[in-house]
């Protein structure tokens, strides 16, 4: 068993905590960037029965490589099912998926997310990247796996543009508004891991992340933060899971500052490709997975 180790840094720590979601046998939607490393620790470690879909058209990936944005070939890598994103969005709005990954610039206390517009939707303050395909998969996934950063400003009382449901305005709203998914399960972010109370359905904190005071955490929170009886730390990224990382993304690109390192270095770009593919072929024959 891979032992625990202190040598992460916070993308690192999230990303470790976000596998640990996702259960052996399950079918994920997935997104580029740490969603995907995420969700390719997870295959590679704890879930090897795990299978990806992503937006791409792919169902089942097992990337050798590192894909660099959604319409990515590599996002075919091993893919049992190389399809289109019609046929993939399709078979998520139906239900099968078990989980999905998203994030959003704002978050209230039910989970409901805003990555459309901070501010009035028609004069904004900060217009956004808007919905993709979060509001589909918070809607439908089986439940959803929230990441995002936390600075004091973006856990708010109410949102300003409602993008992605939560759990709306409380027990039993979503089932009103005839979503088919249940809703987000936890919520990662620089300071904790938070869930949802089964029968409020607001969020409380579950665990805080090594070295964080909860007095600070409390601050970056607008309303009154429900904290768990039985608050713990958060399990801190085993070894394997460092390796899984740094192997795939050793320039840091999705996990630190490796975009700004790669700009217009392509002979680097292919460089990191070509340097991750052996190891992670010898990881995969370790773990019987070709």
């Amino acid at each position: 068993m891979s032992q625990y180790t202190r040598d992460y840094n916070m993308p690192e720590l999230m990303a470790a905590t976000a596998a640990r979601e996702i259960q052996d046998g399950e079918l994920a939607f997935i997104g580029v960037g740490m969603p995907l490393m995420a969700a390719t620790v997870a295959k590679f470690s704890h879930a090897p029965n795990f299978n990806m879909m992503v937006e791409y058209g792919a169902m089942g990936p097992a990337p050798l490589r590192l894909p660099m944005c959604v319409d990515c070939a590599v996002n075919n890598e091993r893919a049992y099912f190389a399809g289109s994103q019609r046929e993939v969005m399709g078979a998520q709005q139906a239900g099968f998926v078990d989980v999905a990954c998203i994030s959003g610039a704002q978050i209230d206390k039910y989970g409901n997310l805003n990555s459309t517009a901070i501010g009035d939707y028609y004069a904004p303050k900060v217009r956004l990247a808007g919905s993709g395909g979060a509001n589909d998969l918070a809607s439908s996934a089986g439940r959803t796996i929230i990441m995002m950063r936390q600075d004091g400003r973006n856990f708010v009382n109410e949102v300003d543009y409602l993008t992605s449901p939560g759990h709306l305005s409380g027990p039993g709203a979503r089932e009103k508004a005839g979503l088919v998914g249940s809703g987000p399960a936890a919520v990662i972010t620089t300071m904790g891991v938070y869930r949802f109370d089964a029968e409020t359905r607001e969020m409380y904190l579950e665990k805080i992340h090594p070295g964080v005071d909860i007095e600070n955490i409390k601050k970056a929170v607008q309303w009154d933060l429900a904290i768990s009886p039985h608050l713990t730390e958060t399990e801190l990224p085993t070894e394997e899971q460092i390796m899984i990382m740094r192997t795939l993304d050793p320039l840091a690109v999705y996990l630190g500052t490796g975009r700004q390192t790669l700009a217009g270095d392509f002979e680097a770009f292919m460089a990191m490709f070509e340097n991750s593919y052996h190891p992670m072929i010898k990881l995969m024959r370790s773990k019987g997975m070709m």
